[in-house]
C-alpha cells in the first residue's frame, strides 16, 4: 500500500513536490464516495483506492510517474552493474544551473506486512550520496539504516542483516539492493513490495501486453483477462494464445535504454526467439440465426484501442487480485471516456476491488473530474512555472463546493494546470 512519493531535482521537478494517497478530512457530496473510495490501513491511516493527475501537455505528469519508474528499476537492478561509479540514469532538473551538479532526491513511504517504511536515496549519476530506511513497528520510526556517502550506520533492528556486507556495497549501488541479494529478511521486505508495483509509462504498452501475454501462456488468470475483456463491450467473447515462429525482432536497433529495462522481466522470452500470436475470438451470426465464432488476430484485425485494452488486462486483474498498486500513465489514451471511467471505479467499488488495491494515473480526460466518482483528494494537478519548473498539488488544496462542476472549472482555468493558448490564433494566422 503506498502512502506518499515525493521526488525532488528530478527531470521538470525542480523542488520538493508530494504525492499523497492519505484521504484528507474532508467530506464528499456523495456519501457512499467516502465509503467506497477510501480504506482504512494498518497503523489507523485512512488511504485512498485511486488518484487522477491532470495537466498540460509538457507540465510534468509523464515525469512523476518517470520518476516513481526509476526508483523501482534502480532498486531492482542496481546490484547489476559491475563498475563502481557511473552508470546511474538520474536526469537533474536541467534549467537551472545550480541543480545539474546536485543529487536526484527520491522517497516513499509505505505499508508491508502490516508495517510502515519510509525509504528513500540521493543520487548523481555517478554514486549514491544518501540512502536511509526506517520503520514504524508501534507508533514511533525507528531507523534501520542511514547513509551519508560511503558511511552506513545500522539501526538495531537491522544490524544483523547488514553489519556484514557494508563494505560489499559499491558508491553506484543501493545498500538495501544489496541485503535484499544476500537474503536480508527486512531488505527483501521493501524489495519485493518495490517488485509488486506496477509501473506502465506512456513509451509503451509492450510490457503490459507481455505480461498478460505471458499469464495466459502459463494459464495463470486466463479466465478472468478473459471475463474482463468481455466486460469492456468489445464483441469478444473469449482469447486464445500460442507461440509461433520470429519474424522480427522485439526491440528495435533504436530501442531505448528505458525500453530495455521495462522489458527486462521479459528476456528470456527475447533470447529464445519466441513469439506470441493472439487471437480473438468473436460470435457469428447468419441470416437464419444460427451462430459460430470467428477467430481474428489480435494485431491485425482488432483497434488500437483493443489491443490497449488487452496489454491492460493481465496487469488490472493481477493487482485487483493481490492488492498491489498499478500507476500508468496516459491511462486513457485510445480509450473510449466510458472505458476509461469503468476501469477507474473497477478501483473504486470494495466488490472488484476487495485487497485495496491503488490505482494511480495520468490522464487528460476531463470526463473523470466528477464529484460522483471522485472526490477532491484523489483529484492532482502538474503545473510548469515560467522557469520551467513542474509544481504538483491536489484539489483539495482548493476551496471548491461540493456540488461544484469540477470540469467545468478545470477548464476555466481555476485550479490552474492547463495550456495557455491566447497566441495560438495569432500566430496560424501570421503564418
Amino acid at each position: 500500500m503506498l502512502v506518499e512519493f515525493s521526488v525532488a531535482n528530478y527531470r521538470s521537478f525542480r523542488n520538493q513536490v508530494t504525492l499523497s494517497m492519505v484521504a484528507s478530512a474532508l467530506k464528499a457530496k456523495y456519501p457512499e464516495l467516502d465509503e467506497k473510495n477510501l480504506f482504512t490501513a494498518p497503523g489507523d491511516v485512512n488511504l485512498l483506492t485511486s488518484a487522477a493527475i491532470y495537466g498540460a501537455n509538457a507540465s510534468g505528469k509523464s515525469n512523476l510517474i518517470a520518476a516513481f519508474h526509476f526508483m523501482r528499476q534502480f532498486v531492482i537492478n542496481s546490484p547489476k552493474n559491475t563498475e563502481r561509479t557511473g552508470g546511474i540514469e538520474a536526469e537533474p532538473f536541467r534549467l537551472d544551473p545550480q541543480t545539474v551538479g546536485e543529487p536526484s532526491f527520491f522517497e516513499v513511504v509505505f505499508i508491508a506486512d502490516g508495517k510502515r517504511y519510509r525509504y528513500g536515496f540521493e543520487v548523481t549519476r555517478e554514486k549514491v550520496e544518501a540512502e536511509w530506511l526506517y520503520v514504524v513497528p508501534t507508533s514511533r520510526e525507528a531507523k534501520l539504516f542511514e547513509r551519508e556517502g560511503d558511511d552506513i550506520s545500522l539501526g538495531e533492528r537491522f544490524r544483523a542483516e547488514g553489519r556484514d556486507l557494508i563494505d560489499r556495497t559499491r558508491p553506484n549501488a543501493l545498500f538495501l539492493s544489496v541485503v535484499a541479494q544476500f537474503n536480508g529478511e527486512v531488505a527483501q521486505t521493501v524489495l519485493e513490495w518495490f517488485r509488486s508495483v506496477g509501473i506502465a509509462t506512456g513509451l509503451s504498452d509492450m510490457g503490459m501486453r507481455l505480461f498478460t501475454q505471458q499469464q495466459l501462456l502459463d494459464g495463470h488468470l486466463a479466465e478472468e483477462i478473459a471475463a474482463l475483456m468481455q466486460r469492456f463491450d468489445l464483441g469478444i467473447e473469449d482469447l486464445l494464445v500460442e507461440k509461433v515462429p520470429p519474424s522480427s525482432p522485439l526491440l528495435p536497433a533504436h530501442a531505448s535504454a528505458e525500453m530495455h529495462t521495462i522489458l527486462e522481466p521479459f528476456l528470456d522470452l527475447v533470447a529464445t526467439g519466441e513469439r506470441v500470436a493472439v487471437r480473438t475470438i468473436h460470435r457469428r451470426v447468419d441470416e437464419l440465426g444460427q451462430t459460430g465464432t470467428e477467430i481474428f488476430d489480435l494485431d491485425e484485425h482488432e483497434s488500437e484501442g483493443t489491443k490497449k485494452l488487452f496489454a491492460m488486462s493481465g496487469p488490472l486483474v493481477e493487482t485487483l487480485r493481490n492488492g498491489e498498486v498499478l500507476v500508468v500513465d496516459e491511462l486513457d489514451a485510445r480509450l473510449h471516456p466510458l472505458l476509461t471511467r469503468e476501469i477507474v471505479k473497477l478501483f473504486n467499488d470494495p466488490e472488484t476491488n476487495p485487497h485495496h488495491t491503488q490505482l494511480i494515473f495520468a490522464t487528460q480526460d476531463t470526463n473523470l473530474l466528477d464529484n460522483r466518482l471522485l472526490r477532491r483528494d484523489q483529484i492532482w494537478f502538474v503545473e510548469k512555472d515560467r522557469q520551467g519548473a513542474s509544481h504538483l498539488y491536489s484539489l483539495a488544496e482548493f476551496k471548491v463546493r461540493n456540488d461544484a462542476s469540477y470540469e467545468k472549472e478545470y477548464m476555466q482555468g481555476r485550479f490552474g494546470a492547463i495550456p495557455f493558448l491566447n497566441g495560438l490564433r495569432q500566430v496560424l494566422e501570421q503564418g
